[in-house]
């Protein structure tokens, strides 16, 4: 959606996007930096996060769909697109063609590259104990470099694994990281790139390993992490909706579907005009908002498209509600939903306009 005609929104702070990359790459001064802008940039807008990095000179990015890459390369011809996500035998042409990079994630398709008849850019994916794409054997990886090393049409670019707990469990991360390191000893000649660091990985641990050449940043990049000790990150995601009107409620009164909540009193209700629709998830209903600083409850069923705000005389029409990312933080909506801060913001629809914000 390009106007903007109901007064809901996710303001998306670009300044503070453009910090949490610096501080990540403070981090691995010796190496690039990959922003993932998978799902709509974690649902903070892919094209508009994409060009403000291209500002500073970022001139490679990761995704996980062909949808995705396509989307970005008609924007800009001379960035490197990664594709992390699986890619069908029938649209090697299309990765070709749009010069997208792509993964080669099982033996299947790495027969399909080796036989194609176009040239190709692609990283193998080395499963190294997440179970979530990627080849498993040694020796089927080794010798699926050599031949693809071989090949005039193929370049292998890049070789990379994913972790599945760098951020809450050490033992299995250091069983992963060693099986990978075991893999690149084995390995006659080297792509030019590694990347095995996610987020977590890239502050916590990348510093101690030596043959990597790229970290990929993902949900740090918009100011979130799942570790219990945070980097120097800021949000950058902010959900806002303003008042359209207030009840004015006797007791007994009831407000929304179902009837859940009957006022005991004499009492005052603002209405925001954002829902479940949104991505603003009935579960919230045990929450909370944020008017002029402070906190006001949530009252009712969460509707498809508004939602019941227990308020004070301070507040009216006009005044504007920050849902989270302010004083009631992303992680705060992730523990009330019983989630992680991921789905939170990736949940947030396409009906909800980004405004974009910069100094």
């Amino acid at each position: 959606m390009t106007n903007r005609y109901r007064p809901t929104w996710a303001e998306i702070n670009l300044d503070h996007l453009w910090h949490n990359y610096q501080e990540a790459a403070s981090y691995v001064p010796d190496k690039v930096v990959i922003p993932v802008i998978k799902a709509n940039a974690y649902g903070h807008g892919a094209v508009e996060v994409m060009k403000h990095l291209y500002l500073h000179g970022v001139r490679f990015y990761a995704v996980s769909l062909l949808e995705e890459a396509l989307e970005l390369r008609k924007i800009y011809d001379d960035i490197d697109i990664l594709m992390l996500g699986p890619v069908m035998p029938k649209d090697l042409r299309i990765c070709s063609k749009n010069k997208i990079e792509f993964t080669v994630y099982d033996m299947e398709i790495a027969k399909h590259v080796l036989h194609s008849k176009y040239p190709l850019i692609c990283h193998l994916k080395v499963d190294t104990g997440m179970t979530r794409y990627g080849i498993t054997e040694p020796n089927e990886i080794i010798d699926t470099i050599d031949s693809m090393q071989a090949s005039s049409h193929v370049h292998l670019k890049g070789l990379f694994t994913h972790f599945a707990t760098a951020n809450d469990n050490e033992e299995i991360y250091r069983k992963q990281l060693d099986q990978m390191s075991m893999i690149i000893k084995k390995i006659k000649k080297l792509p030019e790139m590694i990347h095995i660091s996610n987020s977590s990985s890239t502050f916590k641990y990348e510093f101690q390993i030596p043959y990597t050449t790229h970290v990929r940043l993902g949900i740090s990049l918009y100011g979130l992490t799942l570790d219990i000790d945070q980097p120097d990150i800021k949000p950058v995601m902010q959900l806002k909706s303003k008042v359209v009107q207030i009840k004015e409620l006797k007791p007994g009164d009831c407000v929304g579907y179902g009837a859940t909540y009957c006022a005991k009193e004499n009492e005052r209700v603002a209405i925001l005009p954002i829902g479940y629709a949104d991505g603003f998830l009935r579960k919230n209903k045990t929450g909370s908002v944020e008017i002029h600083q402070k906190k006001y409850k949530i009252v009712g069923i969460i509707c498809m498209d508004a939602c019941f705000i227990k308020v004070d005389d301070q507040i009216k029409v006009g005044d504007v509600a920050t849902l989270f990312g302010g004083i009631i933080t992303i992680d705060d909506v992730a523990r009330r939903l019983n989630t992680i801060n991921y789905e939170v913001i990736t949940s947030i629809s396409s009906r909800v306009p980004r405004v974009y914000i910069k100094s």
